[in-house]
């Protein structure tokens, strides 16, 4: 049962990750190779920042905006440059690597004995879970309000139609580069989530990571294919539950005696069944 419960716990903190997917690939209509980066750098910073002595809460919020400047160079890189997305998501998340490396000073940090939001001789798992709990709740609301805003309704419009968007005397370029700064700071709390939940910070702990959260929003989609209304509202929640359920899955799959080495070509097999699913179940609707 406990090894369950972990998988719901990394579920929940890997919610942010999953919304932030969910605003540059489902809102923004952008596929975001930047998410491997930010979640790194979202992670490393908080690590460090606990090592030497900061606030937890500044070490989250540092993260955040490390996140957004991501995303907004990214966003910057595509619309000024003239790059495809996914080209400049790769050349920022490629240089971030290094960044990272900088600001870690070695491969990976363990946050043995550190305070931290979620682990400390003080924080039980209960409390994890309601922490990990309320974050969701909060970004959900707060995600919700912001699409359901003027800036928020013209970023959705972005993603469906710029030159519509053009018309109404938006700047698309704008929106995009505020759409990827908010998903990657997202992103970002993930890794800062994360590092604080398993106790340690790695170099490394990004890659592939755009897969999970591209596996949940899947999920996602799958949850509500059959709903009656596709209001925002909903679709946020299905990324959440879409974010725990990929997560139970893994869990299952390892708990079976599945080798953790193989732990990647999971996901990816994970990921390619879903689509496969919706694919085949849209069709035969069709």
């Amino acid at each position: 049962m406990e090894f369950y419960l972990t998988a719901i716990h990394q579920g929940l903190a890997f919610a942010a990750l999953g919304l932030g997917i969910f605003l540059s690939l489902r809102i923004l209509n952008i596929p975001d190779i930047t998410t491997d980066g930010s979640y790194t750098s979202g992670g490393i910073i908080t690590a460090w920042m606990l090592v030497n002595g900061w606030s937890p809460i500044i070490a989250v919020i540092a993260s955040m905006i490390a996140g957004a400047c991501a995303g907004i160079i990214t966003g910057t890189i595509h619309t000024r440059l003239k790059v495809h997305p996914l080209l400049a998501g790769i050349i920022v998340m490629t240089g971030l690597y290094s960044i990272n490396l900088a600001i870690l000073g070695r491969p990976n940090q363990p946050l043995i004995n550190i305070e931290n939001l979620l682990m400390s001789p003080s924080v039980n798992s209960d409390h994890s879970s309601i922490i990990l709990f309320a974050f969701s709740v909060v970004l959900i609301i707060l995600i919700n309000a912001f699409l359901k805003s003027d800036m928020g309704i013209s970023l959705r419009a972005t993603g469906n139609s710029e030159s519509m968007v053009k018309s109404m005397g938006v700047n698309p370029d704008r929106m995009k580069i505020i759409g990827l700064g908010i998903s990657n700071s997202l992103t970002a709390l993930s890794g800062s989530l994360i590092v604080q939940y398993q106790g340690f910070g790695d170099i490394n702990m990004g890659i592939g990571i755009v897969i999970s959260g591209l596996g949940a929003v899947m999920i996602g989609d799958v949850l509500l294919r059959n709903a009656a209304s596709r209001k925002i509202f909903l679709q946020l929640i299905a990324v959440v539950l879409g974010c725990i359920l990929f997560r139970l899955i893994l869990a299952a799959a390892l708990n079976i005696g599945i080798d953790p080495n193989y732990l990647k070509l999971i996901t990816a097999v994970l990921v390619l069944s879903i689509i496969a699913f919706g694919k085949i179940k849209f069709t035969s609707k069709a």
